[in-house]
């Protein structure tokens, strides 16, 4: 895949994603993807929330890697 072709598909993945986010008050962002690596930024109630590192591994990491199964691991930042 392509550096473009990942983006659009860490793209789709992360608007899978948005919807259960927006539902309590968050959001996320993609900041880039470097190698295989997607860093992201959550955003919103997102930003506080004590779960919010179970939702990067279980809901967010997961589901880009079912859209791009090239990258090996996602990192929130702040």
């Amino acid at each position: 895949m392509t550096k473009i072709e990942t983006k659009t598909e860490v793209e789709k993945a992360l608007e899978e994603i948005r919807p259960f986010l927006l539902n309590d008050g968050g959001d996320i962002a993609l900041v880039s993807i470097e190698d295989s690596i997607v860093k992201i930024k959550f955003l919103g109630a997102c930003t506080h929330c004590n779960i919010n590192k179970m939702t990067l591994k279980n809901g967010v990491e997961e589901t880009i890697k079912r859209f791009a199964p090239q990258i090996t691991e996602v990192i929130a930042i702040e």
